[in-house]
């Protein structure tokens, strides 16, 4: 099985050299075939310099669109050159590379077409703020309650994906903040969402977007466009019917 790391950076010039050399030895050690993909949304510091020294596949964005930009140009490189899995892993070292091998053994004992790892589940490892854990939970009540899926850990951004779901997303994902957003996505379209217990780290390198008041506009922004892409993927499957 092909699998496509998918790392989204900008600004993470710091953390950067440890994460892809981590993501390489974990594949070393389990013999995966596997293909650190960094895409350096437009950074403003040494990123694009750094990760042309490492054993990675560089894409340098010309202009900064965002992290769900970012991801989706891993995804459609990931489509088009015929990965089976491509998983989404952070830039900044929250997500520890020796947890990858649980996400893809999870998607292929259990056959889910997304995997997700959460930090909640087992309650170890960094655990984020206060307010960022009642933001999650929010969310977790917001998606049960339109499409019937639980998520404990709907913000995170460490997920596999297989290649059913690649084909959707190398057309559509949502961008800014898209994970909670594409849970509602994938449930709709059916695909088989399975969350695993990780343990994550906190942040090695680069500063969150989300933050105090921001938090607060996110979670109203993030609403909106759950509520939105609910409604535009109901109203699209009506109309195919």
């Amino acid at each position: 099985m092909r699998i496509a790391i998918i790392v989204p950076a900008y600004n993470e010039e710091k953390a950067i050299t440890a994460v892809v050399n981590d993501m390489n030895a974990v594949a070393r050690d389990h013999g995966l075939d596997l293909n650190v993909v960094v895409i350096n949304d437009c950074s403003k510091d040494s990123t694009s310099e750094v990760i042309s020294t490492l054993d990675c596949i560089a894409l340098n964005l010309p202009v900064n669109l965002g992290i769900g930009g970012a991801v989706q140009t891993g995804f459609k490189y990931a489509f088009e050159n015929g990965y089976d899995f491509a998983i989404q892993a952070d830039g900044d070292g929250q997500h520890p590379a020796a947890e990858i091998p649980k996400l893809v053994k999870t998607a292929k004992d259990l056959n889910a077409d997304v995997v997700i790892g959460s930090r909640f589940l087992e309650k170890e490892g960094f655990q984020s703020s206060a307010l960022r854990r009642f933001g999650i939970n929010y969310f977790k009540k917001l998606n049960r309650m339109l499409v019937g899926v639980s998520i404990n850990d709907s913000t995170s951004g460490f997920r596999l994906i297989n290649k059913k779901v690649l084909e959707v997303v190398r057309e559509y994902y949502p961008d800014e903040y898209p994970e909670p957003e594409a849970i509602i996505l994938y449930s709709l379209l059916g695909f088989k969402i399975i969350e695993v217990p990780v343990t994550m780290k906190e942040r090695q390198g680069g500063v969150s977007s989300i933050g105090g008041s921001s938090s607060v506009y996110y979670m109203f922004k993030v609403t909106l466009a759950i509520i939105y892409t609910f409604i535009r993927i109901r109203f699209r499957k009506k109309n195919n019917h």
